[in-house]
């Protein structure tokens, strides 16, 4: 059945007192796999305990996000500074299945702007830290003599590359596969080229992949080692 017919058939057997529900994910996209579940926030009016379930409706995997307006808000203000809100994006992507007094819709508006605004600015010490850090993995991958060590190494290259990619043009990250949208969108065919360069490098040859490292980090100064310093307690 079609995966929207299939999410309205549920809140409306199982939520009928609810006041939005928005259905988002892959599932409503062109990206829809057989793999894809129905991701559905439920939105109640009143005192509500948030919640978040993983379940079966007939033949579909559903994860459930259940929440209050204020609850809402709470955790998209707890996410946003992190720059990784997949509820925003499931409510802004999202088809409106429930919209009583217009609450759907005006979620819905809300994700959109929230969203489009983009996430806060990282500060020039984030930057630095993660300059540091990557230039730290390029030494250990010059000095890797392991098979093990090495695949750790590069695949930890791999992420954070990408990752410093969204953090200097402020964009949006993800994880799985929503970092690779995500750095594709901001740098087109760069998980493509950066998958055919691990491969190359799992198996000893780094020249590449290094060289792609050195091209993202060189808008922001390049490597960072000599003169990096860090004092006091860090925020955990």
């Amino acid at each position: 059945m079609e995966p929207t017919r299939v999410a309205q058939e549920l809140v409306e057997a199982w939520y009928p007192d609810a006041v939005a529900a928005l259905l988002g994910g892959s599932v409503v996209t062109s990206r829809r796999t057989p793999y894809s579940d129905l991701d559905i926030v439920i939105v109640f009016a009143g005192e509500r305990e948030p919640s978040r379930s993983s379940l079966r409706f007939g033949a579909w995997p559903v994860e459930l996000f259940v929440h209050t307006e204020a609850s809402w808000r709470w955790f998209v203000e707890r996410e946003i500074p992190r720059r990784k809100s997949s509820l925003l994006s499931m409510c802004a992507h999202g088809v409106v299945l429930a919209d009583r007094d217009g609450a759907g819709a005006r979620l819905r508006h809300e994700a959109r702007q929230l969203l489009a605004a983009g996430p806060p600015d990282a500060a020039p010490a984030e930057i630095e830290d993660q300059r540091y850090v990557l230039t730290d993995l390029l030494d250990d991958l010059a000095g890797c003599s392991t098979a093990g060590e090495r695949f750790f190494i590069v695949t930890e290259i791999a992420g954070r590359a990408a990752e410093f990619v969204l953090l200097r043009t402020g964009s949006w990250t993800g994880g799985g596969k929503w970092t690779a949208r995500r750095v594709d969108a901001v740098w087109p065919g760069f998980s493509e080229e950066l998958e055919g360069l691990v491969r190359e490098a799992l198996e000893g040859r780094d020249a590449g992949l290094v060289a792609l490292v050195d091209e993202v980090l060189a808008p922001s100064g390049g490597r960072l080692w000599e003169g990096y310093r860090r004092s006091g307690y860090p925020d955990i």
